[in-house]
């Protein structure tokens, strides 16, 4: 690990749980019943915990999307050819994808980022420009990316998180875009839960059940090949089995945490990323919301490894970090109830009677 990486990990703390008791104990005054707003009100405390204010806002919003190609595609693990990815990346910046409508709507700024596209882009200033190399190995023969290499996408995404916070962004999600990339967080997966691959591995974008089960397999050796378990160290996991928009997204994990921003992920690949920075960290949970939960079955994994609970479920498998940023407008309402509410004693409404 070197040294930009260690102090990464070193800088992350606990937020002070005093601030969390001073929201709930707000909370508790506020005119309706106590606990009556739920998951609402989870969501406002950790808030207040997270800025160490008694009047959170959120100031600015973005997603990032993180693309890049899997030398794993080779393997007929996808639906789709590992162009699919470049193409989907223009239509990113092109405002088309499902990602720019919900995150219009949501009022957040959409930042593409090619970590390790497999092809090249024309000027485009709407494009983060940062591939660490055209798509990982083959893991298959030979871990997905040098050490240097995994340093470059880790670095990436923190980097991206103190530009995000040199911007006064306060709210951000992660998603990404890689073909092959179900596969690598499969892999991920089974080796962070020590559950076997027919547990984890799913449909992907799109798999008949003759080809889920080859995948399956796929994971199965990769697996053994890279003998990963728990018991490994994470970096290693991910060096070996990762790609670089998973790499990028853990590092803006770790950053964001240390910079004390609230990041909400979003389905399987990016759990998976933030999965690999909480076994490296476990105190960036405190700064993570799950935006949903996903329809691959490994997601659900590696939310109940991190303790996490998701604010929606709505059967979605798409990414894009679709289901974080429309996990947004849940936080804003928590936070809104939160400040604006008024308290039995300012309503002059009176307060429940002790039975």
């Amino acid at each position: 690990m070197n040294s930009t990486l260690q102090n990464l990990l070193t800088g992350i703390r606990v937020p002070d749980p005093s601030w969390r008791q001073r929201a709930q104990d707000r909370l508790n005054q506020l005119t309706k019943p106590v606990g009556s707003l739920g998951r609402l009100e989870e969501v406002a405390a950790q808030m207040v915990a997270i800025q160490e204010t008694m009047s959170p806002a959120i100031a600015a919003k973005s997603v990032y999307v993180f693309a890049a190609d899997h030398g794993v595609v080779q393997e007929g693990v996808s639906a789709y050819p590992s162009e699919v990815t470049r193409q989907m990346v223009l239509n990113f910046l092109n405002g088309g994808a499902a990602i720019n409508v919900i995150a219009r709507k949501a009022g957040a700024n959409v930042i593409v980022v090619d970590a390790g596209v497999d092809g090249e882009f024309d000027h485009n200033p709407g494009l983060v420009r940062r591939k660490v190399r055209r798509g990982t190995r083959n893991m298959l023969h030979t871990p997905a990316m040098t050490e240097d290499e995994l340093h470059a996408a880790l670095q990436l995404g923190a980097e991206l998180a103190e530009s995000a916070c040199e911007q006064g962004v306060n709210l951000i999600a992660v998603g990404e875009m890689g073909i092959g990339n179900t596969t690598s967080a499969s892999v991920i997966t089974a080796a962070l839960t020590d559950q076997p691959a027919s547990k984890v591995t799913g449909a992907g974008a799109g798999l008949d059940s003759a080809a889920i089960q080859h995948k399956v397999r796929i994971v199965e050796v990769l697996l053994k090949k890279h003998d990963l378990s728990s018991s490994v160290d994470a970096f290693h996991i991910l060096r070996c089995v990762g790609g670089f928009e998973i790499a990028a997204i853990a590092g803006m994990v770790l950053a964001s945490a240390r910079l004390r921003i609230a990041c909400v992920i979003d389905g399987f690949i990016s759990t998976a990323a933030a999965a690999i920075a909480y076994k490296l960290q476990p105190h960036v949970r405190e700064y993570l919301f799950a935006g949903h939960q996903s329809q691959e079955p490994g997601h659900k994994l590696l939310l109940d490894l991190m303790g996490l609970s998701p604010l929606l479920t709505l059967n979605m498998r798409l990414g894009e970090g679709t289901g974080a940023v429309l996990a947004f407008h849940v936080i804003e309402v928590a936070v809104n109830l939160f400040n604006e509410m008024a308290t039995f004693a300012q309503a002059q409404v009176s307060g429940a009677t002790s039975s």
